[in-house]
C-alpha cells in the first residue's frame, strides 16, 4: 500500500469512528428525551390533602427543605427557594426534577444568609435579605454561574425587629420594587403598648412603611441613590408586577390587637374579624394611609385608626388610595402572582393568586387563612369577588394556633408548562398545582 493509500485509509477510519461516536451521542441524548417526555406525572392520590377544584391535581415536589419563602422557576422547570434561615450555611436552594416525573431528584444549596425575597429573569436570579439585594448570573440553561460572588444591588435597607424581610419584584424597564416594611404594629410612642398614643407625624415613614424604587443595573445602592415609590403601606410581602397594567400590584398585612390595644372601643369578635387584608394598584406617589388609618371591609370605608383619635367609626385618609380588593383580617397575603399560563383554564388567565399564609392573632376565635386564594381580572382590574383556589394546607378542620398548621403557604411560582408551585415554610415542603382538562 502506498503512503497516499495509506493515508486515505486512516483518514476514512478517523471519520468513519467519529461518525458512530456522534450517532451514539445522538441516540443517548433522544432516548434521554424520550424517557422524559413519556414520563408521567405522580400526583398524590390524596392531594396531600389540599383541596383543589376538579381537574387539578397536587404533586409535593419535596420536602425537608427548611422554611421556604419566596421561589422562582426557570426555563428548564428548575426551582430555587429562598430559605428563611439558612441551612448549614445554604440559603438558596435549587431543585431538579431530572426524570419528569414532576418529584425533585436533586438538590444543590448555595448562599449563607437568610431572607424571603426572590425573582427570575432570563439572565440574573435575584435574591434578598433583611437588608441587602443580591444578583447572580445565569448561563443558558438558567443555572447560576459562580454562586459565591452575587452583585450588591441594593443595600444598608432598615431591618426592624418586626417586618424585617425584604420582598420585591421587577418591572419591565429593570426598576426593582421592594417592600419596606413597618417596624411597628401602628407607629406607636410605644409599640403595641395600651394606651400608648401614635406618633404624629409616624416618624417610621422616612424608611420603612412603604415601597422604595431602585435600578436592577447599579451596584450598592441605599436610600439615597433609590425612591420612595409608595408610602403609608404597614407591611407588603405579596408584590407582583402587572404586565397588562404596566403597573405594580400589592398585598397589604393589615393592622393587629384592636382589642388588645382598645378594649373600650373593640371587643375580641371585632378585633378578630377587623382590618381588612386589602389589594391595591400602586402608582407613583400613593399613600395607603398607614397608620392613620385602616380598611373596614363591613362599612367599606377609611377609619380613622384609634391611634390617632378613632372610634371605629370616625372616616379619614380622603387623600390614601383605596383598595381594589379586600379579604377577611389578618390571613397575612404572603405572595401574589398574575396568572399567565396556558396550562389552567381560560378563567384564570391574568387573574391574581394569593398565598395567604394564615392568622396568629384571632384568639379566642379559630385562625383563618392558611390557603391559596384566586382573584379574576378582566381589563387589570378585579372582575369578580374572590375565591377560595387550595385550601387544606393546615392538615386540620379548626386551628387556633399557627403552630398547628402542618403547612403555610408562602411563596408562589409559575412554571413554564402553566403549573403552580406553591411554597410552605411551616412543613418545609414544595407543591406543585398542574390541572389536567382529560
Amino acid at each position: 500500500m502506498s503512503k497516499t493509500s495509506h493515508k486515505l485509509f486512516e483518514l476514512r477510519a478517523e471519520w468513519l469512528f467519529l461518525f458512530i461516536l456522534i450517532m451514539a451521542f445522538t441516540a443517548c441524548k433522544n432516548k434521554k428525551e424520550n424517557s422524559v417526555k413519556e414520563a408521567v406525572l405522580i400526583i398524590s392520590p390524596d392531594n396531600e390533602g389540599i383541596n383543589v377544584p376538579d381537574g387539578f391535581g397536587v404533586i409535593k415536589v419535596a420536602d425537608s427543605l427548611g422554611a421556604p419563602r419566596h421561589i422562582a422557576v426557570n426555563s428548564n422547570g428548575g426551582v430555587y427557594l429562598k430559605l428563611r434561615k439558612p441551612i448549614d450555611g445554604e440559603g438558596i436552594i435549587y431543585l431538579e426534577d431530572e426524570d419528569g416525573d414532576g418529584i425533585a431528584d436533586s438538590k444543590k444549596g448555595f448562599a449563607d444568609y437568610g431572607g424571603t425575597g426572590m425573582f427570575l429573569d432570563e439572565n440574573y436570579l435575584y435574591a434578598s435579605s433583611d437588608e441587602e439585594i443580591f444578583r447572580y448570573k445565569l448561563n443558558s440553561e438558567g443555572l447560576v454561574v459562580d454562586p459565591g460572588k452575587p452583585d450588591t444591588l441594593v443595600t444598608k435597607l432598615v431591618a426592624g425587629r418586626t417586618h424585617a424581610t425584604k420582598s420585591f419584584t421587577l418591572d419591565t424597564a429593570r426598576n426593582i420594587y421592594v417592600n419596606i416594611g413597618a417596624y411597628s404594629n401602628a407607629c406607636q410612642e410605644k409599640d403595641r403598648t395600651l394606651g400608648s398614643p401614635g406618633m404624629m407625624p409616624c416618624a417610621i415613614l422616612d424608611s420603612a412603611g412603604g415601597i422604595w424604587k431602585f435600578s436592577a443595573d447599579k451596584m450598592k445602592q441605599s436610600y439615597s441613590e433609590g425612591k420612595r415609590y409608595a408610602t403609608g403601606l404597614r407591611n407588603v410581602v405579596g408584590l407582583d408586577w402587572n404586565y397588562n397594567l404596566n403597573k405594580l400590584v400589592v398585598t397589604q398585612h393589615g393592622r393587629d390587637q384592636l382589642s388588645t390595644l382598645y378594649p373600650d372601643l373593640y371587643d375580641s369578635e371585632t378585633s378578630a374579624n377587623l382590618p381588612a387584608e386589602t389589594m391595591y394598584i400602586i402608582n407613583e406617589g400613593d399613600d395607603a394611609g398607614w397608620p392613620y388609618i385602616y380598611y373596614d371591609q363591613f362599612q367599606n370605608k377609611k377609619i380613622l385608626s384609634p391611634e390617632y383619635g378613632g372610634d371605629g367609626k370616625k372616616t379619614a385618609g380622603e387623600n390614601a388610595i383605596d383598595p381594589i380588593a379586600t379579604f377577611p383580617a389578618h390571613m397575612a397575603p404572603n405572595a401574589l402572582l398574575f396568572y399567565t399560563g396556558d396550562m389552567f383554564p381560560e378563567e384564570y388567565k391574568n387573574g391574581a393568586f394569593i398565598a395567604f399564609h394564615g392568622s396568629w392573632n384571632r384568639a379566642p376565635e379559630k385562625q383563618n387563612g392558611f390557603l391559596v386564594a384566586f382573584v379574576p381580572f378582566k381589563n387589570g382590574k378585579p372582575s369578580g369577588e374572590w375565591q377560595v383556589f387550595a385550601d387544606g394546607f393546615a392538615g386540620l378542620e379548626e386551628v387556633y394556633s399557627p403552630s398547628e398548621a402542618e403547612h403555610r403557604p408562602t411563596g408562589l411560582a409559575q412554571g413554564p408548562d402553566g403549573s403552580l408551585y406553591v411554597s410552605d415554610d411551616s412543613g418545609g415542603s414544595l407543591f406543585r398545582i398542574v390541572y389536567n382538562k382529560n
